[in-house]
C-alpha cells in the first residue's frame, strides 16, 4: 500500500505536513501557528499495487489549540 496526501485545506499548508508513503505516518514539517490557522483538513489516499490498483480515502482533521491563553 502506498499512502499520499491528496488534498490539504487550507492549500497554503500543503508544505506543513508530510506523509511516509510506506507507513502512512503523518509528520509536521514546521511549526503550527494558532494565530494563522486553527484547523487543518488532510485528505489521505491509500493505493495498492494490484492490477488494476485499488484506492481508499480518509480524512484527518487537525485542530490547533492555543496553549498561551
Amino acid at each position: 500500500v502506498i499512502y499520499e496526501l491528496d488534498i490539504v485545506v487550507p492549500p497554503s499548508a500543503s508544505d506543513v505536513f508530510s506523509i511516509d508513503e510506506k507507513s502512512g505516518e503523518i509528520r509536521l514539517m514546521g511549526p503550527l501557528d494558532f494565530e494563522t490557522v486553527t484547523f487543518y483538513e488532510l485528505q489521505i489516499r491509500a493505493k495498492d499495487k494490484g492490477t488494476p490498483p485499488l484506492s481508499g480515502h480518509c480524512k484527518v482533521l487537525v485542530e490547533v489549540v492555543d496553549m498561551n491563553d
